[in-house]
């Protein structure tokens, strides 16, 4: 039963909607009314500027990182680990704080990641910017990302927690960004359009 304590704790860390209450207080505003209509750093950028922006990344990698730690840390059950990070990144993308309505979980899930594993997480990130640079569309290349994650990093012979955790937490990354396939609005760096 204690064992519980760990997703649960993953999930209601994880639905800390900073995004949402930073761009509130600076400005007044529900990040999700812009953009893309999540609660990410990018749109915070957007809405409350550079700074704030990094903030609200750095809070919401610490959110998917605190929990698998203290899931390593008091457990060590790989299967808990992975269900903890699995869990931390469902509360961003679809948080109780904020109608279900959060963000898509990359910094969360990279948190996660960066918990176990620090090579692993630089792996993942190479990963995710080479996909960007090929794909030319963010979303579409973070649902390959969250595939392919978990798959490159047992080739590079990461076989042990990280593993499952790159697994758990790339499931729900693909599944989240699926919803934004066919996006077209511009991100602030990404997603640029080829000239005519």
């Amino acid at each position: 039963m204690m064992n519980l304590l760990f997703p649960l704790l993953g999930y209601f860390l994880g639905s800390l909607p900073f995004s949402i209450w930073v761009t509130r207080f600076v400005k007044n505003v529900d990040v999700r009314d812009a953009g893309s209509g999540h609660a990410t750093t990018t749109n915070t950028i957007r809405q409350a500027g550079f700074g704030w922006g990094v903030l609200v990344f750095i809070l919401d990698v610490t959110k998917g990182f605190l929990p698998a730690w203290l899931a390593i840390r008091y457990s060590g059950e790989t299967w808990l680990i992975a269900l903890t990070a699995a869990c931390a990144v469902i509360g961003h993308c679809w948080t109780i704080f904020a109608g279900f309505r959060g963000g898509m979980g990359l910094a969360t899930a990279g948190g996660s990641i960066l918990a176990v594993n620090p090579l692993a997480f630089l792996v993942c990130f190479g990963l995710l910017v080479f996909l960007v640079l090929v794909v030319r569309h963010s979303a579409r290349a973070s649902v390959f990302a969250g595939i392919l994650i978990a798959p490159v990093l047992w080739l590079l012979n990461f076989r042990d927690v990280v593993f499952w955790v790159a697994l758990g937490t790339g499931a729900v990354i693909a599944i989240r960004f699926l919803i934004d396939w066919n996006r077209k609005y511009r991100e602030l760096w990404l997603d640029r359009e080829k000239p005519g």
